[in-house]
């Protein structure tokens, strides 16, 4: 009856090497050249060597003898092997031992998952053939006549379904999931419903300064320590979308957060899968583009107001003077006529030539770009000389300039620019104080600048025309007197400072007057250029 059982029981055993080999065969994805002549070689040994045992009887090839023995208070099988046995051993060992050799080259520097997989594989050959060496050298001691083999193959199995569970063996899905992973260049996060780590992708870690702080298994919170939106994302439990600004080494950092939440069948979170995303050259090239817009729509308005102001305020003056010459030379006004007109004249060409030359400084700047051509100068004797050029327009209002300190300031800068933001700030004060008012300039050394500040007692700048000016916008007022103006003089006077590293403050109060103060790099030396 033992004998029986034995043979029915060497189905599995002659089986299991050849399907074994044929399993690596497939797993590793090798394939002989002539495939079909491996399976039926690998075939041929187990179905002669079940030939033998069937008829071991009539010649012992296999078992050379059998008796039945007591030595363990039950009866067991006492077998003396015949040569086929070692054969079929010999055999046997081979073929698993050739399965872990492909399984060892084909994976070694395969997918960690995959090595994952192939330990396992690994263990479920080696362990079988380890319990039946023992077996065959006799080594389990008193326990000589039981064979093990088969229990060893069991403990096989249960590895096996292990493996299959927890590692989903033999199939793609999860290395597939790891790869894409792996590949998507958004940075990828995996937190559980208590917000700690799961998995992560190697995209994720260029978000970090120090990649080595993120770790399987820490909490969301200690790693985003400054960033309480993101945990309010995770916790919000929605499909959302947030954008996080940051200072990496002075550079600003704009990264899109996208939370995309698991549920379980019953609805309720398990997890939740963060994709990390750097925008931020997306976000400044339309800063910049929104900036570069806005600026070409001021200009644009800037230049349809200005073409407005050369039909108007240039032809009307122009038109003026042409119209009075043609009425003079017709007898229709006569000579002393004339010269009574004269000094309106005069006054109006006056502001037409600051009009013109402002307009044309304008228009050099924008269409082809200002030369800066720094000079080291004395700004006190410039006030003088611009001082000068404008007295006569003082002396109709009665008006007294005043430079407190007349000792040389020298300053390291566009001498040309200068002068036009010293007259332009001069003709303001002028324009717009009141009728034998003061205007005061005072010059003084600070830090690294000097300072020059010009201060009238006239209409003063109203709180909207002030922010006006803080932002670049041109606006327009009329003077004491009615004289006209085009807003275009200050907005020269900020183009020119900023050119030449210069700052303007601006102090105002309606009715009260306004303080304009300019901040211009102080020379090195006090030697003219």
């Amino acid at each position: 009856m033992m004998l029986f059982f034995v043979k029915i029981e060497y189905i599995g055993i002659l089986l299991t090497p050849a399907f074994w080999l044929i399993f690596c065969l497939k797993y590793t994805g090798l394939k002989p050249k002539k495939l079909n002549l491996t399976f039926l070689l690998l075939g041929v040994i187990p179905v002669l060597s079940y030939l033998i045992l069937l008829t071991n009887d009539s010649h012992h090839f296999h078992y050379a003898s059998t008796s039945v023995i007591n030595t363990m208070g039950f009866p067991t099988l006492k077998i003396e092997i015949g040569p086929w046995y070692l054969v079929n051993i010999v055999y046997s060992y081979s073929t698993f031992l050739i399965g872990l050799v492909l399984l060892g080259k084909r994976f070694k520097s395969a997918d960690p998952l995959y090595k994952k997989q192939t330990l396992f594989l690994f263990l479920a050959g080696i362990i079988p053939i380890l319990i039946n060496a023992l077996y065959q050298l006799g080594l389990f001691n008193g326990l000589s006549a039981i064979d093990f083999t088969p229990f060893a193959f069991l403990f096989t199995y249960l590895l096996l379904a292990f493996a299959i569970i927890r590692y989903s063996l033999f199939s793609i899905k999860p290395i597939a999931k790891d790869i894409i992973i792996e590949t998507i260049t958004r940075g990828v996060l995996v937190v559980d419903h208590r917000m700690n780590i799961l998995d992560y992708n190697a995209a994720f870690l260029n978000f970090f300064i120090q990649p080595k702080s993120v770790q399987i298994g820490k909490n969301l919170v200690s790693l985003f320590q400054g960033f309480p939106e993101i945990i309010i994302l995770v916790q919000s439990k929605a499909h959302q979308t947030i954008e996080v600004q940051d200072n990496i080494d002075g550079n600003r950092k704009i990264i899109r957060i996208e939370a995309i939440p698991i549920l379980d069948p019953e609805s309720l979170l398990s997890g939740s899968v963060l994709l990390f995303e750097d925008i931020s050259e997306e976000i400044l090239n339309k800063e910049t583009l929104e900036k570069q817009t806005e600026e070409l729509k001021q200009l644009n308005d800037l230049k349809d107001k200005y073409f407005s102001i050369i039909s108007h305020d240039l032809k009307g003056p122009i038109f003026g003077v042409k119209e009075l010459i043609h009425l003079t030379q017709s007898g229709l006004i006569s000579q002393e006529e004339f010269m009574e007109m004269m000094p309106e004249i005069s006054k109006n060409m006056e502001n037409v030539a600051i009009l013109l030359e402002n307009l044309l400084a304008w228009t050099s700047s924008q269409l082809r770009g200002e030369f800066v051509q720094k000079t080291t100068f004395d700004i006190i004797s410039l006030i003088n000389q611009q001082k000068s050029l404008l007295e006569r327009i003082t002396h109709e209002k009665k008006l007294k300039i005043q430079v407190e300190d007349s000792s040389e300031k020298f300053v390291y800068a566009d001498r040309n620019m200068v002068e036009l933001v010293i007259r332009n700030l001069l003709s303001n004060a002028i324009k717009f104080s009141v009728f034998q008012g003061v205007i005061n300039i005072t010059v003084s050394e600070e830090k690294e600048n000097v300072k020059i500040c010009i201060e009238d007692n006239g209409a003063g700048i109203s709180e909207e025309n002030l922010e006006k000016l803080k932002n670049g916008i041109s606006f327009t007022t009329k003077g004491k007197h009615n004289e006209s103006g085009t807003g275009l003089g200050l907005i020269l006077v900020q183009d020119y400072l900023q050119k030449n590293n210069a700052t303007l403050e601006v102090e105002s109060e309606i009715n009260k007057g306004s303080k304009f103060c300019v901040f211009i790099p102080k020379a090195t030396s006090g030697k003219t250029d």
